[in-house]
Parts: C-alpha cells; sequence; structure tokens
C-alpha cells in the first residue's frame, strides 16, 4: 500500500534543504511519499505563541490542499504542534506536528523525559503542550540550548550544546530518554546518543521529525482518524457549501 505523507514546513525561513527531507523520510517504506510544501504567510520561525498564531492560517490552508492532493496523513512539521488540533478537525486525514509522536516513542522506552529545545521562549509553549497532553507525570524537564532555529545548520556546535543540556537533565533532573524538542535538528540524534553514552549513560534520544513521519505511515496504513468526538468538525464546513472561499 503506497502512502502519501504531507509535509507542511509551516514557517517561511529559508529552513528546508534536500538533506533534512532524506532524513526525515529515512526510516520510512520505500513505496511512502513525503510531499513537501511551505507555508508563504507567517514568521521565518516559530519560537513564541505569537508566531504559531500568525502562521496558522496558511498552515491550515495547506492541510486542507493536502486532503484534496489525496495525501494520507499530514506532518505539520514544528515541534511545537502549531494549529495542530485545528487542523485535525479540519481535515479527514491524519495530522500529528513533531511533539506528541515523540513523546509516544520516549514513554515506550523510559520513565522519566527531559526535552531539549532551542531558545527559552519556546520553553512555555512546550511546557504547555505537556500540560495540556497530561503527559506532566512524565516529562521531568524542559531545557533548551540557546540557538534560534534558523541557526542550527552548525552541526558540531548543536551537538555539544545538545549533549551540554542533556548530560544537565540526566544528572539534574533525573531524564531516562531525550526528546530532541525542535524538527529542526536533523541527523544529530545519533550522535547526540553516542555521546550519552561515552559518558555512562545509555539512553535514546529521540528525533521528532522522523517519529512524526513514521507514526503517520502506521496511521494511514491501519486506515486511522481522529476522533470525532475529540476532535468535532468546525461548524463552517456544515454551514458553508465553499468552505475554502
Amino acid at each position: 500500500m503506497s502512502i502519501k505523507i504531507k509535509n507542511i514546513i509551516p514557517v517561511t525561513g529559508a529552513v528546508v534543504t534536500p538533506e533534512m527531507i532524506a532524513h526525515i523520510g529515512k526510516y520510512l517504506s520505500p513505496d511512502t511519499q513525503l510531499i513537501t510544501s511551505q507555508i508563504k504567510v507567517g514568521t521565518p520561525s516559530i519560537e513564541c505563541a505569537y508566531d504559531e498564531v500568525l502562521c496558522s492560517p496558511d498552515i491550515l490552508r495547506l492541510c486542507k490542499e493536502g486532503e484534496d492532493e489525496g495525501c494520507d496523513a499530514i506532518f505539520i512539521n514544528c515541534y511545537g504542534d502549531p494549529a495542530v488540533r485545528a487542523a485535525r478537525e479540519y481535515v479527514n486525514i491524519p495530522v500529528f506536528g513533531g511533539f506528541e509522536p515523540s513523546m509516544f516513542l520516549c514513554m515506550g522506552l523510559a520513565d522519566k523525559i527531559g526535552i531539549v529545545t532551542v531558545v527559552k521562549n519556546v520553553v512555555p509553549l512546550i511546557e504547555g503542550n505537556v500540560a495540556k497532553a497530561h503527559f506532566d507525570g512524565r516529562v521531568c524537564c524542559v531545557r533548551c540550548v540557546d540557538i534560534p532555529v534558523l541557526d542550527l545548520q552548525n552541526h558540531e556546535k548543536v551537538v555539544a550544546a545538545l549533549v551540554r543540556e542533556s548530560l544537565k537533565a540526566i544528572r539534574e533532573d533525573g531524564a531516562q530518554a531525550i526528546s530532541l524538542g525542535c524538527t529542526a535538528m536533523i541527523d544529530v540524534a545519533e550522535d547526540v546518543q553516542a555521546a550519552l553514552k561515552s559518558q555512562g549513560y545509555e539512553i535514546p534520544v529521540i528525533e521528532a521529525a522522523q517519529a512524526a513521519v513514521m507514526l503517520l505511515e502506521v496511521e494511514a496504513k491501519m486506515h486511522l482518524l481522529q476522533s470525532r468526538i475529540t476532535y468535532m468538525r468546525p461548524c463552517l464546513l456544515y454551514t458553508s457549501p465553499s468552505p475554502r472561499d
């Protein structure tokens, strides 16, 4: 069964590279397609609630576009899960951001999860998602490396900062697994995990974008859809014959 996943870049910044796309789809089945689109209206990155609100309308536009194109699932490519709940109400295909899939994998591998994200502005956003998902008892900390999303291209710098904060999460907060709190942190999880192991900590380090597309692939193949009790369809869809006008 061939699966098409719409990979929505929910920011306007120049963050997409061929290496990023290849990395995200590294573990997908060979016949699964990853179709990438980027919003045209919004902010260069999402690092606070203000950014999220400005980007959300165009995210939803691309979600509907993906459904109309015949995609089987949608990945909103951001750990902050911008517009994810609204998109689940709007379209009839599975939708994930980066946060929940990473958490689901971590919680199957450890009891206490440490999240390491980009900048301080993002911490309240993630803490809010932790609370909304009722993961409070499992997430022991949300730390940051103080590197903006648009500056994550320096591999060595990012890995070193992630290792530093992950060690603090383990030693000071009791973390037993690490979730990388930004979907633009690509091609670093294995290096961080190896560095932690060299320090005596053999724990999983989960890359959010890979976790998201893998879980979406499974949901699409199993013909699963979000609950319409939890995610009720917007009234607009019932009252307007052309909701996209």
